[in-house]
C-alpha cells in the first residue's frame, strides 16, 4: 500500500444476487483494489422482502456467478435486522470512503441508518470521519411509487456526493437537492465470459431481447412491427413480470409470429448468455425510457450489432448505421423500417461487420479515478459559494460533466494536500517533455519506473509512457508546492495523467472526448486561464485534431501555459507523423498558433523518428509516438 492508497468500503448486493447492479458492484470492488486500494464489500444476505422484487432475487441455487466473486466480501446486511446496519456501519468509522450503491428508495432508511453509524454525511463536515458518495444507477425507478422521490431527497441531503451514469440522471438528482453531482459513463461489468465461436449464418437477422422482460423495455413494440416484416426472428430470454409478459405472449401467439418468436422464461444463468448470443446477429434494445446500460458493450463484445431507443446513453454507444441501428422511442414504423433492411442477408453481414469490441478496461480506469478524487476530505461543495452561471461561450455550450468538474476543481485545489510528494529530481533525464517512442524497451522502461514512483496502476506501457512526460512537465512547474495549476486533461479515459495528477496533490479536470456523438468543445472558462492542457491518445491514430486542438489551447492557456499531446508515428491518419519534415510542419503550425516548443529536435530525436516511420508502415501495427510539449507566449 502506497500513500495514494484509501480504506474503501463498498457497499452493495453481490452474488448470489444477480443482475447488473450486483455485477458492477461486484467488478467495482475488484478495480478499486486492483488500483492499489484497501477494499471490503459490505453485502446483503438480505437484501429487501419479495414484493419489492417479485422475480427469483439470487442466481439459482449452484449457479455460477455472473462475474467473479470479490475475497473481501462481508454479507452482514439484512432488511430484517436494521441493527445489522448499525453494527456494520460501526465497524466502517475508520474507512476513508463510503460508497454506497443505491438500488430503489425502499432501502434508502436502511443506508441512512448504516451512514449515521459510520459517522458520515452532511453535518460531518469538520473533515472527520468517512467521505461518503452514492453510485445511483438509477436516480428513481423506471415505474416510480409514491413516496420515492420524497426518500432520494433526504438521502442525497446527507451525503457527500452522487455518481450518475448519464446527464439526464444528473438533471434528476439536482431537481431531488443533491449539492454534488458527477456523471461519469457506467464502465464493462459483462456477465457470460468470453465470446464463444459463431456458425456461419447467411439469412435475415436473428433478433434477441435478453434479461429481465418489463414494460418500459419495449418489447411489445418491437413484436408489433415484427407483424410489418417477414422472416426476421425474434427469441426473448429472461424473466418475465406481469403484464408486460401477458402481452407478449399474445402477440407471439399471432399466426404472423408464431414460428417467429420463441419466448424463454426465467432466468439465463451466466453459462448460457455467450452461447445464447453467438446464435444471434442483433441485440434489441427498443426502450421506452433508459438511464444508462451495458447491454450494447454486451452485444458488440460478442460480435453482435444492436436495434436501439435514442434513449438514455444508446444514443452515445451506437454508430447508427455502422454497428447498430437507432430509432426513436416507442417508433413503431422507425422499427419496421430497420427491420425490412435487416430481411436481407447482405444487410445484415454489413451491420455486424461494423462492430468492434469495446475496451473493457479504460472506462473502469476513469471510473476508479472519478471516486478517488470523491475522496478527498475538502471535495465538498461550499454552500456559501454561488451556484455557477451556466453560459455559451465562444467554444460553444458546454456539457454538464465538464461544468460540475471544473467548478470542483476550482473548489478543491487550493485546500488539497498531495498524496505523493513527487519532485522534477523523482524524474531520470530520459524522460523528457518532447520525445519519440520508438522501441517496445522504452516503454518498458517507463512502466517500470511507474512502479518505482509508486503511481497508481496506469494501464498499458504505451499509454504509461505517453503520460509520463505530461507528468514530468506538470512536476516542473515552479509552484513552490502548492499544487494549484489548473489543469484540463482531454486525453480520454484511456490516459493514466489525470489519475497520476490527483494521486500528486493536483486537482485536473478531465474531458471524454470520443464516442459517437462527440464534440472537440474543451471548457467554458475564461481566456488565458488554464496552466496545462493535456490531449494524449496513445490507442487512436486518429483522434489528435492538431490544428483544432492548438486553436482551443491557445485561447484558453495562460502566457506561459503548457500544452502536451501525442501524435502517432506512421498509419494513415491526417495527423500522423511520417519523418521529420511532417513533424517540423506540425510545429510550424503551432508557432502560427502563439505556440513555442519545449525541448529540442536534436539529432537523436530524429533518429529514432525515422526508426519509428520505418516500424510503423503497416497501420495496423502503428504503435510508435511522437510526444510534443509546447509553451503559450
Amino acid at each position: 500500500m502506497t500513500d495514494a492508497s484509501l480504506k474503501i468500503a463498498v457497499v452493495g448486493p453481490t452474488h448470489p444476487y444477480k443482475g447488473g447492479v450486483a455485477s458492477h458492484t461486484t467488478t467495482l470492488a475488484h478495480e478499486l483494489e486492483q488500483a492499489g486500494h484497501d477494499v471490503t464489500l459490505v453485502s446483503w444476505s438480505h437484501l429487501y422482502p419479495s414484493f419489492f422484487y417479485p422475480g427469483e432475487q439470487s442466481v439459482p441455487s449452484k449457479g455460477d456467478p455472473d462475474v467473479p466473486p470479490f475475497p473481501r466480501t462481508v454479507r452482514a446486511l439484512s432488511w430484517a435486522r436494521p441493527d445489522s446496519l448499525i453494527s456494520a456501519g460501526r465497524r466502517l468509522r475508520d474507512v476513508d470512503l463510503v460508497v454506497v450503491v443505491h438500488v430503489i428508495p425502499p432501502v434508502v432508511p436502511l443506508h441512512l441508518t448504516l451512514l449515521r453509524a459510520a459517522g458520515v454525511g452532511r453535518t460531518a463536515i469538520s473533515g472527520h470521519g468517512p467521505r461518503s458518495v452514492v453510485i445511483a444507477h438509477n436516480v428513481l425507478p423506471h415505474e416510480p411509487h409514491p413516496g420515492d422521490s420524497a426518500l432520494m431527497r433526504t438521502f442525497f441531503r446527507r451525503v457527500d456526493a452522487v455518481v450518475v451514469h448519464s446527464a439526464e440522471q444528473a438533471r434528476l438528482a439536482r431537481e431531488l437537492d443533491a449539492e454534488h453531482v458527477v456523471v461519469t459513463d457506467l464502465p464493462p461489468h459483462l456477465p457470460g465470459g468470453a465470446p464463444v465461436e459463431r456458425a456461419e449464418h447467411h439469412g435475415p437477422a436473428r433478433l434477441l431481447a435478453l434479461g429481465l422482460v418489463r414494460g418500459y423495455k419495449g418489447i411489445d413494440v418491437l413484436m408489433r412491427a415484427m407483424l410489418r416484416v417477414p422472416d426476421v426472428t425474434l427469441t426473448v430470454a429472461g424473466e418475465i413480470w406481469g403484464d408486460a409478459g401477458d402481452e407478449l405472449r399474445r402477440l407471439a401467439e399471432h399466426r404472423s409470429l408464431r414460428d417467429r418468436v420463441r419466448i424463454h422464461s426465467g432466468y439465463v444463468p451466466a453459462d448460457r448468455i455467450a452461447p445464447l448470443l453467438g446464435q444471434h446477429d442483433l441485440l434489441t434494445l427498443t426502450y421506452r425510457s433508459a438511464t444508462a446500460s451495458q447491454n450494447v458493450l454486451l452485444a458488440h463484445e460478442h460480435g453482435l450489432a444492436v436495434l436501439a431507443s435514442d434513449v438514455g446513453t444508446f444514443g452515445d454507444q451506437v454508430r447508427d448505421g455502422v454497428d447498430g441501428y437507432l430509432v426513436p422511442p416507442e417508433d413503431e414504423d422507425a422499427i419496421v423500417e430497420v427491420l425490412q433492411r435487416l430481411t436481407d442477408p447482405a444487410e445484415v453481414a454489413r451491420i455486424r461487420g461494423g462492430v468492434r469490441p469495446p475496451d473493457l478496461h479504460a472506462p473502469w480506469a476513469r471510473y476508479v479515478g472519478t471516486l478517488e478524487a470523491l475522496s478527498s476530505p475538502d471535495a465538498i461543495a461550499d454552500p456559501t459559494l454561488p451556484t455557477p452561471v451556466r453560459r455559451r461561450s465562444r467554444l460553444g455550450r458546454v456539457a454538464d460533466r465538464a461544468e460540475d468538474l471544473v467548478t470542483f476543481a476550482r473548489l478543491v485545489r487550493d485546500r488539497r494536500r498531495p498524496r505523493l510528494d513527487l519532485e522534477p529530481s523523482d524524474f531520470p533525464s530520459w524522460v523528457r517533455a518532447t520525445d519519440v517512442l520508438a522501441h517496445d524497451d522504452e516503454a518498458a522502461r517507463a512502466h517500470e519506473l511507474v512502479r518505482e514512483l509508486d503511481l497508481p496502476r496506469g494501464g498499458d506501457a504505451i499509454a504509461e509512457w505517453a503520460a509520463l512526460g505530461a507528468l514530468e512537465v506538470l512536476i516542473g512547474m515552479s509552484d513552490r508546492g502548492r499544487r494549484d495549476a489548473l489543469i484540463i486533461d482531454a486525453s480520454g479515459s484511456g490516459s493514466p495523467f489525470g489519475r497520476w495528477a490527483r494521486a500528486a496533490g493536483y486537482a485536473p479536470v478531465e474531458v471524454e472526448l470520443t464516442g459517437a456523438r462527440s464534440s472537440m468543445t474543451l471548457l467554458d472558462v475564461d481566456t488565458a486561464t488554464l496552466d496545462v492542457v493535456t490531449r494524449l491518445h496513445p490507442d487512436d491514430a486518429g483522434a489528435a485534431d492538431v490544428d483544432e486542438t492548438l486553436t482551443q489551447a491557445g485561447w484558453a492557456l495562460r502566457a506561459g501555459g503548457l500544452l502536451c499531446l501525442t501524435l502517432p508515428v506512421g498509419g494513415t491518419g491526417e495527423d500522423v507523423i511520417g519523418g521529420a519534415a511532417d513533424l517540423r510542419a506540425v510545429i510550424a503550425r503551432a508557432s502560427d498558433a502563439g505556440f513555442t516548443l519545449v525541448g529540442d529536435l536534436d539529432g537523436a530525436l530524429t533518429a529514432r523518428l525515422r526508426h519509428a516511420s520505418r516500424v510503423s508502415a503497416d497501420p495496423e501495427a502503428a504503435h510508435a509516438l511522437v510526444r510534443l510539449t509546447l509553451r503559450r507566449r
